[in-house]
């Protein structure tokens, strides 16, 4: 039944990643927390982890169909997160869990405040 139950997160991530463009953070992380007990450091790893795969493929040949990926544009951010994405990763261990839990949430309220008024 968990296999299951992870099957169906994925595929709502995916659907919200595909459709919204957000990653895996903003719905598996909240998820990974509250539904599997998880500390803060283990759903930012295990999210991080989910992305190793090419699984956002299928999403972005939908978008590339039409005509809505800047290839040059997402290589250098490519190259950028993948350097950016060992700093932060390696940051983020020297970090308590309660404070890596804290930052987070205030991100997503200010990334949502921003959305909503502007």
């Amino acid at each position: 039944m968990r296999y299951i139950l992870l099957l169906f997160i994925g595929l709502l991530t995916g659907i919200f990643s595909g459709f919204l463009g957000l990653g895996g953070g903003l719905i598996l992380i909240p998820i990974l927390i509250y539904i599997f007990k998880m500390t803060q450091h283990q759903a930012q790893g295990t999210s991080l982890a989910m992305m190793i795969p090419p699984i956002g493929i299928l999403a972005f040949l939908e978008y590339y169909k039409m005509g809505h990926i800047d290839l040059k544009i997402a290589l250098f951010i490519a190259i950028g997160f993948l350097f950016g994405g060992f700093v932060g990763g390696y940051i983020a261990q020297y970090v308590p869990d309660y404070s890596l839990r804290k930052i987070f949430g205030f991100f997503l309220l200010i990334v949502a405040i921003n959305m909503i008024l502007t």
